[in-house]
């Protein structure tokens, strides 16, 4: 059932489920022409990338995902591996025949989206990668872990659960945080729970561990590398090696962001995805 979302004043976010027989995942989607797939965090949800939708929806079909376990997308028993997550993408491009597609991908999307233009470079146009790169290091993925397994709790309200995300990502912007608040929640009873499956999560994380050189150092099509400067998860050390790696790929830092770039600089984001869609 196709659900219309007021998103702005401006344009319509469409949230409803594309079944690729693969997996079913839940969308959001605005805009009309090349399409362009955005892919979430861990945890999160497709609407944390509403207003680049909003900006880049005149250029774009632009799709924001619900990756599988989490948000409203089907929720496997298992397998939450890298292989896993970019088949799903291929599906929705291969369903919604549309042609290559740019890929935009944050963190765990970042490395999907790489993933998926390696094994399908037939389907992807052009690839954002943003603020996951090979070279994380141990100790980062054991804080990321903890984060994660500790967000699977139970709130009593929208406004403690908006208390909680404003401890836990400290530079979001208060529309952020309240969009994750309303988004990527449900309530059961008197009580409100992640919408993510606390198993599915507790295995992406584990995952997110795979190797990456290889995917990195393979990838063909046009792929857009951005960190933002004050990020915690894309060390230094890990950006810089990064781009011996991969010296031929455009590799840019966002002043004044974190690892939440899209939703701390949604703006330069857009420009960048636009730039990409251009390319």
């Amino acid at each position: 059932m196709l659900r219309t979302v007021p998103a702005s004043d401006v344009l319509l976010i469409q949230e409803h489920v594309i079944d690729t027989r693969r997996i079913a995942l839940n969308v959001r989607e605005v805009g009309s022409g090349p399409v362009a797939i955005f892919l979430h965090g861990i945890t999160a949800v497709g609407a944390v990338w509403d207003p680049i939708l909003q900006c880049v929806g005149s250029t774009f079909r632009a799709i924001a995902v619900d990756q599988r376990g989490h948000g409203r997308s089907a929720k496997p028993d298992d397998d939450y591996s890298a292989d896993a997550f970019a088949k799903d993408v291929a599906a929705l491009i291969e369903t919604l025949d549309c042609g290559p597609a740019v890929v935009v991908g944050h963190s765990l999307g970042a490395r999907n989206a790489v993933v998926t233009a390696v094994q399908r470079p037939d389907l992807v146009r052009s690839v954002v990668a943003i603020d996951f790169t090979p070279y994380i290091e141990d100790e980062v993925f054991e804080a990321l872990e903890a984060r994660v397994n500790g967000g699977d709790r139970p709130f009593s309200s929208i406004a403690e659960i908006e208390a909680y995300l404003q401890n836990r990502y400290v530079n979001l912007p208060a529309d952020a945080v309240r969009r994750r608040a309303q988004h990527a929640y449900y309530r059961v009873g008197d009580q409100f729970r992640p919408l993510a499956s606390a198993s599915a999560m507790t295995a992406t994380a584990k995952g997110l561990r795979e190797e990456l050189v290889s995917a990195f150092a393979a990838v063909t099509v046009p792929t857009q590398l951005v960190r933002g400067r004050e990020s915690k998860l894309v060390s230094a050390a890990a950006w810089e090696q990064t781009k011996r790696l991969r010296p031929d790929l455009a590799a840019i830092e966002i002043p004044n962001a974190d690892h939440y770039v899209p939703e701390e600089a949604p703006a330069a984001i857009a420009a960048t995805v636009l730039t990409a869609g251009a390319a």
